[in-house]
């Protein structure tokens, strides 16, 4: 049997040297026709690629056909390989999907729509956009699985060339990678493709941090080698008297799975017990057990380090037995064992259908690979968020399980973090709705205990009508599964509840936000609100509040902004208390009428010395200072909800404390922008609390910075000097 190598690389730049690489790898797999029908896509790529460069400056038909040679690699059928090939034609050729189908047939012209399809997202935000990747991304993959498997190969060229694109595309590039289509290798078993797309996203992520491993396995390399080669002897020696037919191999853990413990575990290089591992392919499971006894006979196991994939495969179908054991000179090492069948699937994964001549129709282990598809697609709701649909789907495809029983033995697989509700979800929704409790090895435990591989967990549920979840698991449950049940349960059966929730909700926030508005103004605000959410009527708007469909923590930025432009075309009218007698607070702020009073400065403004001010009375928490200009005072205190509580406010003639302001920069997105205005706050003598930006789709970028300062005269002058700084377009202060 040949072991796999890792997938192929042309290292040529010619194009007729890749193809025949290409057409070496896929010699012995296709037939005449086949190969001719390989050869004919080239020809139609090329010609469409024609006079195109990439931006390492090498023809365009490289990328293709090196995506192309991975699949080939990975022992993908000529269906896939001609899709591969013509993958970019459609996109940005001339070429029509319709001329590709004429050519070729429906199969390859759906498989290359649907890799186009993936790369074609007209939406306003980067969130949104690489929510509906993915999300076509499930479709097509539940469809035609070739097609990820192709946007795989397609990403990892893409990766093995990203240094030619600016520093922090690179960055970007390389987290989505590693979030998203990592863990997609992953759960279709993918190994060499998935380990090599993590290595480079770390590569490009934490640069530093990638050599030091690099270094330190470089520096053992010699003495590694040794002990591999001394290690596989001996395991061969013994071996051999109990199984025939064995082979042993070595291997060394991937970078990016040292970086894992090292960084996120907080180990230091002497502390991973994997780094080295030996691997024993044998011919049947019987086999596998029976090796497992010999290593634990000539080498000490480390307890705790025993998994048996076997009889409980991950749910990418991955099976082994994994044990570490301390070897010669007390150096630990695992040692992984399986079938010639199982180490096929391992290297290939789904890829193994095509390698094998399977092909897509097949088998009940085929089609179980595919469900976890179809649960992500059937978990999205259709008032979920953007950004809550990216991190569900990165939660579901995350790479570590925890696997866990029911009493009577039945196995289930949760990603790590997940709590006893999960499980209870993950068993069906049923149990989910009636949980009361749970017992994880005989004692019962709180509902958001995170489970461990290995419990044994019993649900506890009540027969009682009307029972069911609580609003409040939603903030405690880790898969998308569990979420999605939850709400539907909401939907479903407390719509009325929902209602009166979702209203009490938006009117707590409104209060809290200083949002105050007439009956009949209150009904015409909250409609729009409703309207840009898709909600038909202000019922349907509170009934998804109260089920949770709708976050109001996400919204109130934008409300606040509509209130504003309501109330900013009339000049605030000021209703005080009657003048008392003016006293000095210790805040530097003299409220009219009372006496020695608590001040606080409020968030939304951050009022300066030098801006007209009023006062809010709050229960129990003094009097709250806000701009007049601020988008929480109402434009006619008359008429807001109890006038009385707003208050006249001054500043005292001798201030002498600094205030926190926040300034928005609007600027050219360039290198160095950061820096610049960093250097000159530090010139300037200014305190720094926050800073930070974030990129937006026109190519800008947006810096938010919180200053100390002492009044608005020294704001006035600080906000002068930014302005000459290149690129700074314009300044808005924070909450006026």
């Amino acid at each position: 049997m040949k072991e796999f190598k890792k997938t192929s690389v042309c290292t040529s730049s010619c194009p007729e040297e890749c193809m025949e690489l290409l057409l070496e790898l896929i010699g012995d797999n296709c037939t005449q026709k086949e190969m001719c029908d390989v050869k004919k896509a080239y020809q139609i790529a090329n010609e469409a690629h024609e006079g195109q460069k990439r931006l390492s400056g090498e023809p365009y038909i490289m990328h293709p056909l090196s995506v192309a040679i991975i699949l080939a690699s990975l022992g993908m059928d000529e269906a896939s390989i001609i899709a591969a090939i013509l993958h970019d034609t459609v996109e940005d050729t001339k070429l029509t999907n319709a001329e590709v189908k004429k050519e070729f047939g429906e199969t390859i012209a759906e498989l290359v729509d649907g890799v186009t399809k993936i790369g074609k997202v007209p939406l306003q935000t980067k969130e949104e956009q690489q929510a509906e990747n993915i999300r076509k991304m499930l479709i097509a993959m539940s469809r035609d699985i070739r097609v990820i498997i192709i946007k795989l190969a397609d990403r990892l060229h893409n990766m093995r060339t990203l240094m030619f694109k600016p520093e922090q595309r690179r960055r970007e590039i390389a987290l989505e990678t590693i979030e998203i289509y990592a863990p997609i290798a992953h759960r279709l078993g993918i190994r060499p493709i998935k380990e090599e797309l993590e290595d480079l996203s770390i590569s490009y992520l934490d640069h530093v941090a990638y050599h030091e491993i690099e270094e330190s396995l470089e520096n053992q390399s010699k003495t590694r080698n040794e002990f591999l080669e001394d290690t596989k002897s001996r395991i061969e020696e013994r071996i051999k008297t109990v199984v025939s037919g064995a082979q042993v191999n070595g291997r060394i853990k991937s970078v990016h799975g040292i970086y894992r413990k090292m960084y996120m575990q907080n180990k230091n290089f002497d502390q991973i017990y994997d780094i080295y591992a030996v691997r024993i392919i044998v011919d049947t499971v019987i086999d596998c057990y029976n090796c497992l006894g010999v290593i634990h006979d000539m080498f000490k196991p480390i307890p705790g380090r025993f998994k048996d994939y076997i009889s409980t495969p991950k749910p990418n179908m991955y099976q082994s037995l994994h044990t570490t054991v301390l070897g010669k000179e007390g150096i630990p090492f695992e040692v992984q064992i399986r079938t010639w069948e199982m180490h096929h699937t391992a290297e290939f994964g789904i890829a193994a259908h095509w390698k094998y001549k399977l092909g897509i129709n097949g088998t009940a282990k085929f089609e179980e690979r595919l469900t976890w598809i179809r649960q992500l697609l059937e978990n999205q709701s259709e008032d979920e968020n953007v950004e809550d649909i990216v991190s569900t789907i990165k939660s579901d495809l995350v790479p570590e399980e925890v696997f866990v029983f029911t009493p009577k033995g039945d196995v289930f697989s949760l990603p790590m973090g997940s709590t006893v509700v999960d499980f209870a979800y993950a068993i069906h929704s049923a149990v989910g709705n009636k949980m009361v409790g749970a017992k994880v090895d005989g004692r019962i435990v709180p509902l958001d205990y995170n489970v461990k591989t290995g419990e044994i967990i019993e649900i506890m549920t009540s027969s009682q009508q009307g029972k069911g979840p609580s609003r409040d698991w939603l903030n405690i449950v880790k898969t998308s599964q569990a979420r999605s049940k939850i709400r539907q349960w909401f939907k479903k059966e407390r719509r009325e509840e929902n209602i009166i929730e979702g209203k009490a909700q938006l009117e707590r926030e409104f209060k809290r936000n200083f949002i105050r508005l007439t009956e009949e103004n209150y009904e015409e605000f909250v409609l729009k609100i409703a309207e840009r959410q898709h909600c038909k009527s202000l019922e349907d708007f509170y009934a998804a509040i109260g089920y949770g469909g709708i976050s109001l923590m996400r919204l109130m930025p934008r409300i606040k902004e509509d209130y504003g432009k309501l109330n900013k075309s009339d000049e605030p009218v000021i209703v005080t208390a009657p003048i008392k007698k003016r006293t000095k607070s210790n805040e530097g702020v003299i409220v009219e009428g009372i006496d020695n009073c608590l001040i606080k400065f409020s968030r939304c403004c951050n009022p300066l010395p030098g801006d007209d001010i009023i006062g809010f009375i709050t229960r129990g928490h003094g009097v709250s200072i806000h701009t007049k200009k601020c988008t929480n005072v109402p434009a006619d205190i008359s008429k807001a909800g109890e006038p009385e509580r707003w208050i006249a406010a001054y500043w005292d003639t001798n201030v002498k404390e600094d205030f926190k302001c926040t300034l928005q920069l609007f600027c050219l997105n360039r290198i160095g922008l950061l820096a610049d205005v960093s250097s000159l706050l530090a010139n300037m003598r200014i305190m720094i609390n926050d800073i930070s930006t974030r990129n937006t789709t026109d190519g800008r970028a947006i810096v938010m910075v919180t200053v100390s300062v002492n009044g608005v005269e020294h704001l006035n002058s600080l906000v002068a000097k930014i302005e000459k700084i290149d690129g700074v377009l314009s300044i808005e202060r924070s909450g006026i």
